[in-house]
């Protein structure tokens, strides 16, 4: 009998998180979705997985604060142990995040430290906690953005941690890749979700904008994002590492 894949997708209870929890679902994996405060929102994922036969759980974690990933691991790892016989897992998506929009000149002291905690040393350390319960031809996948490939004045603290995370994963694919574990990036253009207050999905200006200077014309939709992520945890996808993938229409070509 052939064993379910598991993923583990941290944000997994709105937004981008969401949609690649539900796609993933769909493709037969079994999924574990992190949120940091709103469990509401996370039981309703879990409930629509569910809904489509599929195994599906919540648990809390803030992705700023490494001291609880130790914690967290054990969590997960024991409930999959108990559920699954192994405390094994197949696919980690470092998804959850926050924006930050502040001018390089007025950029604070701790608004530059949660943007590193969160985008960075919190994706590093996780995958590092996580990493001996990731079987071998497991997947790592990291959520970048597109501005760190191009810039918008406002983004230099959240797009330079989101760059440092692109390089990491060409050393994850590198170091990793004699245990059978790949890793990519995936760097969506500008989403329309409720992710920095929702201003790409609210505000008709910059959502025209961004419409303006995408080859396809409009802004980005959660469903153009979450197959990408369930694509790169198929068996299809097996020979892609190392590689940072833009899914944003075409923005700034």
């Amino acid at each position: 009998m052939k064993t379910q894949k598991i993923a583990l997708v941290t944000g997994g209870n709105r937004g981008l998180g969401r949609n690649m929890a539900i796609n993933l679902a769909k493709n037969g994996i079994g999924v574990i979705i992190t949120y940091n405060s709103n469990q509401t929102e996370a039981g309703k994922v879990v409930a629509e997985i569910q809904a489509i036969g599929q195994k599906a759980i919540a648990f809390p974690l803030n992705v700023e604060k490494t001291e609880m990933f130790d914690s967290f691991i054990q969590k997960i790892t024991q409930h999959l142990q108990e559920s699954t016989g192994s405390p094994n897992f197949d696919f980690l998506i470092n998804n959850a995040g926050t924006a930050l929009y502040a001018p390089f000149s007025e950029t604070t002291e701790e608004q530059l430290d949660a943007m590193f905690n969160i985008h960075y040393k919190g994706v590093f350390f996780l995958t590092q906690k996580a990493l001996p319960y990731i079987n071998k031809g497991g997947r790592i996948i990291t959520i970048s953005s597109g501005l760190a490939r191009f810039s918008f004045p406002g983004s230099s603290a959240y797009g330079s941690m989101k760059g440092a995370i692109e390089v990491l994963t060409r050393y994850l694919a590198k170091e990793l890749g004699p245990k059978g574990i790949s890793a990519n990036v995936v760097a969506p253009g500008a989403i329309a979700t409720d992710f920095g207050g929702g201003r790409i999905r609210d505000n008709k200006e910059i959502n025209d904008q961004i419409a303006s200077i995408t080859a396809l014309g409009r802004v980005g939709l959660p469903d153009d994002i979450g197959g990408i992520v369930a694509f790169l945890c198929s068996e299809e996808a097996h020979w892609i590492n190392g590689q940072r993938i833009e899914a944003s229409g075409g923005m700034m070509l």
